[in-house]
């Protein structure tokens, strides 16, 4: 048999490989299977039926060495998983004190992975703002570590970080900007200067560079061994050899977890677990799951080449999908391909070390050694040491999996490290150990709640097509809006068929399939079949759906746009008596207590005032209450309710998710009320169905159509949440009555455009956990008085005594060229008087005031840094810049939600102001109601 040549370079190497395969091949391998399963079919035994054999994560049988370890009969906390995240956790809890009730438990060895499977990436830069600060204090940790004498393997080397592209160039401007603000030093290089900082690399093709100097390398083993080492000298108990075999749970809450060496007694339990996590989920009741998914990923290695600097740059040629960096004087390198291998694809992975080892496949990782042979040439005459084929769990968001599950109180999810688990270990570690000890942590972590997830992203064929295409996105340029393209047409409303037809191009949110824009032409495929389109941005500048936009804005702001809400997350609270009620001014902020018919905006906060979730309640009986709240709150408020439901009121409250039975229709514009009228038999004058609330109407031949007088875009019109046998004839009644009136479809795009211009904010984007009502001009949905001491009313009074030290405000960009500029898409800096006050959240183009538009948060600091409190006065006073990607325009502030000029003034929508810049300003409505 042929043989690979040992220490032949890599070009060789991989010659040799090819002609392996050409002489012998894989059909031999096929043909041979085929030859045993016919054999077994000539000799009567019928070949086994895997499709039928459903196979579930089977723990470790117990065996003699964990039978000899001692357990302790109870802990306060259980974390299963001694990998780097794991040992963080245990470390940062000892730290809190919680040492000595702290046990860790490992199935194997703990820091037993690969330690030919890991690059040693400690970067500080990451997608969001979470994310990166997650990753500087966990860097910050390893330099701590090392001072102190403790072996992390860790080197400063800066990382390197190569553009081959216009826009690639543009995203660095932009992470440069960001990177400032957050006192993160960067620096914008071009392709000479790159050659400067790591002499090994081909700069011919390159268009530039970004250094950040802070960066560095370590060795996650040695990181993972000091974090234990510290845990272990802070009392934390650490068991090796010892698996979880089942985690039981009473009244909703972790009580006793039972191991391969003995039941334990908690109160909490961690699953860190990796690639496990997902199986481990399954070994309690309710299950809990965990979306994750675990694909090849490969690590080359040389031999020791002469003369290699050990302070050669971390570098990441991201056009190329490719990394390297120097280790112990050899050259580690990787990538990531553009559609990752499945593997385990029946979801059970082995257990043990030996049996998860994999043959390198050079098949699947040419592709990006050819990048690395032309980014390195060095390479070309370097001797292979191995080709090491591992392991990583990604997420289907290819983000983090982090915090409380939703299934059962007290168990904690960290999952989906996507090959950094590194560079992230010590805030993560950081933050759960706060969540246990403290109930909060230093930052809003919503972005990586696990509750983020809806048991369809835990579909293990969902997961396997997803997660094909997660890692290739790890290295894409991370443009506005970006879709995946994968687990597509999974959640549709009734109405889908008709919106594709009419030239939806669709965004996915919570698994719904949402219509972003519409685009009549080019719709049908080469057989005259109406296209499924994904919407694409990929530019920093004005976008190509821009016109059809425009259109969608008009026809809303001047006749009629029609729109897809069916993707809101709706509930439904009832109670036999005034549970419901007295439930309802528990959590929430404002006054539910209100006339049946009305609507009520209100946030409802945490214990420190911040927003859980941001909603709209209408009142539909005494005892009966419809919440309306952000798409991306389906699964997490829903269970932020029932967590905090109080015991005396649990048997009275029922609640139920409603949101896959309704389907929300929005028709926005002046001319709604009259296109509403000539469908139904009730009254729509103002007098008897005034702004902001509810009825229950007939809709054409349909009937309960609950119909809400709002739009959650400032603009007038209705909502109607229809039964889904009946949205299909209502959708169409709509649109058919609506054609003499100019009726245009609208898409989110649309919608997003029209609140960003009228200040209104929403969860998630604007507003967060950490994010008060008093800083973002909603006090005045507060009800501080009402006669229930609401969640977060007592840190709400103290804000108020002590004042806000942020702002929510809306920027809108002078001498800002839309055609040519760049634009602003969210995370940009903003300045005042030329001195960094904080970032913009959402943004758009305003068609009304010709402008780009921005909101965002206004802090006040000190020369030392520290925060002061932000007054009107202070925000009104100063000269405010918004900086796109290195350049900065001036911008004019506004306070409060401003009045659009409009061929169709009308008292209601100029009278209601979603944002106020005063705390006590009065309802402005001509009638009585109540918010």
């Amino acid at each position: 048999m042929l043989q690979l040549r040992s220490g032949a370079n890599i070009t060789t190497k991989l010659q040799d490989f090819l002609r392996f395969q050409q002489l012998f091949g894989t059909r031999s391998f096929h043909i041979t299977n085929i030859c045993a399963l016919q054999q077994k079919t000539e000799t009567g035994e019928q070949p086994q039926a895997n499709v039928l054999r459903k196979r579930k994560f089977k723990p470790h049988e117990p065996d003699s060495a964990a039978a000899m370890v001692k357990l302790p009969e109870q802990a306060r906390v259980v974390i299963c998983g001694g990998g780097t995240v794991g040992a963080s956790l245990a470390y940062h809890l000892a730290l809190q004190g919680w040492g000595k009730d702290t046990l860790l438990i490992e199935q194997d060895k703990v820091g037993g992975g690969n330690p030919w499977a890991a690059s040693g990436l400690a970067g500080r830069f990451e997608p969001s703002y979470t994310e990166l600060k997650l990753a500087e204090y966990s860097i910050d940790l390893i330099k701590s570590l090392a001072a102190q004498g403790l072996s992390t393997g860790w080197q400063p080397v800066g990382s390197l970080n190569l553009a081959r592209t216009f826009d690639r160039m543009t995203a660095f401007h932009r992470m440069r900007s960001q990177g400032r603000a957050w006192g993160i030093n960067c620096e914008v290089l071009t392709p000479e200067q790159c050659k400067e900082r790591c002499p090994l690399i081909e700069t011919s093709d390159l268009a530039g560079g970004l250094w950040i100097p802070e960066d560095g390398v370590c060795d996650p083993h040695e990181v993972c061994t000091a974090f234990i080492g510290e845990a272990q000298r802070l009392g934390v108990q650490v068991v090796e050899k010892c698996a979880v075999l089942k985690i039981n749970s009473a009244h909703g809450k972790v009580s006793r977890i039972e191991t391969t060496a003995g039941d334990v007694l908690c109160d909490y339990f961690v699953n860190c677990t990796g690639f496990w996590a997902r199986g481990v989920g399954t070994l309690s009741t309710p299950q809990v799951k965990v979306p994750l998914k675990a694909v090849e990923h490969h690590y080359l290695h040389t031999k020791p080449i002469e003369g290699l600097d050990p302070m050669t740059p971390f570098v990441r040629d991201y056009d190329g999908g490719v990394y390297f960096r120097e280790k112990n004087g050899r050259i580690l390198a990787g990538g990531f391909e553009r559609e990752a291998k499945m593997l385990y694809e029946d979801g059970i992975i082995p257990l043990s070390q030996k049996e998860r080892e994999l043959p390198p496949d050079w098949d699947h990782f040419h592709s990006l050694l050819d990048e690395l042979l032309h980014r390195v040439p060095l390479l070309k005459s370097s001797l292979l040491d191995r080709l090491t084929n591992s392991l990583e769990a990604f997420s289907p968001d290819c983000k983090w999996i982090l915090g409380e599950a939703p299934e059962i109180q007290n168990y904690y999810v960290s999952a989906g490290m996507k090959t950094i688990g590194v560079s992230a270990a010590g805030g993560i570690g950081r933050a759960i150990a706060d969540l246990i000890v403290k109930g909060q942590t230093f930052l809003d972590l919503h972005i990586l709640d696990i509750s983020r997830f809806l048991g369809l992203h835990n579909n293990r064929k969902f997961l396997r097509d997803r997660c094909k295409e997660v890692p290739g996105k790890h290295f894409e340029i991370n443009y506005p809006f970006h879709e995946f393209k994968t687990g597509r047409n999974l959640r549709m409303s009734p109405i889908y068929p008709a919106l594709k037809e009419a030239g939806a191009v669709f965004g996915q949110t919570m698994g719904y399939e949402r219509p972003n824009y519409f685009d009549p032409s080019d719709k049908r495929d080469e057989f005259g079949i109406t296209s499924f389109r994904t919407a694409e941005t990929k530019t920093f500048g004005k976008p190509p759906w821009f016109d059809h936009v425009a259109n969608e804005y008009n026809a809303c702001r001047e006749r009629i746009g029609i729109a897809d809400y069916s993707s809101f997350t709706k509930y439904d609270l009832w109670s036999k008596g005034h549970e419901v009620v007295d439930l309802l001014q528990y959590l929430c902020s404002n006054d539910v207590d209100v006339p049946v018919g009305s609507i009520i905006h209100t946030g409802m906060q945490n214990h420190f005032g911040g927003y859980e979730n941001d909603c709209s309640i209408a009142r539909l009986s005494e005892r009966h209450y419809m919440m309306i709240a952000p798409t991306v709150q389906q699964t997490r408020s829903i269970t932020w309710i029932r967590k905090h439901m109080p015991n005396h009121l649990r048997s009275g409250v029922n609640v139920a998710d409603v949101t896959s039975m309704y389907t929300a229709i929005c028709i926005l514009g002046p001319y709604t009320r009259i296109l509403l009228s000539e469908l139904t038999d009730t009254d729509l004058t103002p007098k008897n169905f005034p702004f902001f609330t509810y009825k229950e109407l007939d809709v054409g031949l349909a009937n309960g159509v609950r119909v809400l007088n709002i739009t959650h875009t400032g603009e007038l019109g209705y909502v109607l949440y229809i039964p889904n046998e009946f949205a299909l004839h209502v959708y169409t009644r709509l649109y058919q009555a609506g054609q003499k009136f100019g009726i245009h479809h609208a898409g989110y795009y649309a919608t997003r455009t029209l609140r960003i211009e009228k200040f209104y904010a929403f969860w998630g984007q604007d507003l967060n956990t950490f994010t008060t009502p008093l800083e973002c001009g909603r006090s005045w949905r507060v009800k501080l008085n009402k006669p229930i001491n609401f969640i977060g009313r007592d840190a709400l009074l103290k804000q108020r005594e002590e004042g806000v030290k942020r702002m929510y405000v809306q920027l809108l960009l002078n001498d800002h060229d839309h055609e040519v500029d760049l634009w602003c898409w969210g995370g940009e800096p903003i300045y005042r008087d030329g001195k960094y006050v904080g970032m913009t959240t959402t943004t758009g183009y305003g068609f009304t005031f010709k402008k780009q538009v921005c909101l965002g948060f206004v802090r006040n600091f000190a020369e030392d840094g520290t925060e002061l409190p932000v007054t009107n006065d202070y925000i009104l006073s100063g000269h405010y810049e918004v900086e796109v990607a290195g350049m900065r325009f001036d911008a004019k502030v506004n306070l409060h939600s401003p009045n659009l000029p409009t061929k169709f003034p009308d008292k209601e929508r100029e009278a209601y102001h979603a944002t106020r810049d005063k705390q006590g300003q009065a309802d402005l409505l001509s009638y009585e109601t109540k918010y």
